[in-house]
């Protein structure tokens, strides 16, 4: 019984990991600009403008020249369909005209 128990508690948590988790990503390099809601970092041959808040952790001297690592995750602000109605409609067209 606790055999079980401890089995289904390992398996849900588990699963629960592997979805609500989000892909972790980071740039590393020196940084260029700070301010209190952003931070442009030199990438490469790139500039990356990473927006930052309150409660992002910064552990060190944070400036201008500092060579820093920064762990960020994607988020959606805002997502907008549009035209998946219209398409689906011209194939079922395409294949009724096929068959005649």
């Amino acid at each position: 019984m606790k055999r079980t128990a401890l089995l289904t508690a390992a398996l849900m948590l588990s699963s629960s990991l592997a979805f609500g988790a989000t892909k972790t990503y980071q740039a590393t390099g020196p940084v260029l600009e700070v301010k209190d809601d952003m931070i442009v970092v030199q990438k490469g041959k790139e500039k990356w403008e990473i927006a930052k808040d309150k409660d992002t952790k910064v552990t060190g001297d944070l400036k201008v020249g500092s060579k820093v690592t920064v762990q960020y995750t994607m988020k959606a602000a805002s997502i907008e369909a549009k035209g998946g109605e219209k398409k689906a409609e011209k194939k079922a067209e395409k294949k009724v005209e096929k068959k005649k």
